[in-house]
């Protein structure tokens, strides 16, 4: 079933708080993806399996189908929330056949476990809440929206 959710396509679902889509929409996201498969987990009983948050530093290096996004907007990097499993201890991005979880280990800045169910409204409030704080700390000359609409046009490179 993993080969099968990770060789999907890249895609946002027509409803995020249903992850099932994955299977009939035969596409999702990093979030709708691994929320299916812990699910999966939880229902067989599969131990040893966690599902994250992580908030990395996405740059045009680590994250190279962003585009110059960033460089455009005089910004080194935005955090970006991106869910994986902890299998056994090891970080494991399904999110693609090309997911490579090492290319953004050094750059997450914190990890939270999370339930399946959170995926949709914890995470994104989750996330915006860190880039609230984040632009604080940082004195950005940018305004939350102004990120925001940065970060999605970001992701929608990834799926052009």
């Amino acid at each position: 079933m993993t080969a099968f959710i990770q060789n999907l396509p890249y895609g946002r679902n027509t409803n995020r708080t249903n992850f099932e889509l994955v299977i009939t929409e035969r596409r999702g996201t990093c979030s709708s993806k691994h929320a299916l498969l812990k699910r999966v987990a939880d229902l067989n009983r599969i131990p040893n399996i966690e599902l994250v948050i992580g908030i990395y530093k996405m740059t045009e290096l680590n994250t190279p189908k962003i585009g110059s996004e960033l460089s455009k907007n005089a910004l080194e990097y935005i955090p970006e929330a991106h869910c994986y499993l902890i299998i056994e201890g090891k970080r494991t991005d399904l999110t693609s056949g090309r997911a490579n979880i090492e290319r953004i280990a050094s750059d997450i800045i914190i990890e939270i476990r999370i339930e399946p169910d959170q995926v949709s409204e914890y995470k994104v409030d989750y996330h915006k809440a860190f880039i609230r704080n984040w632009l604080i700390e940082s004195n950005s000359k940018l305004n939350f929206d102004q990120i925001w609409s940065i970060r999605e046009q970001c992701i929608a490179n990834l799926t052009a």
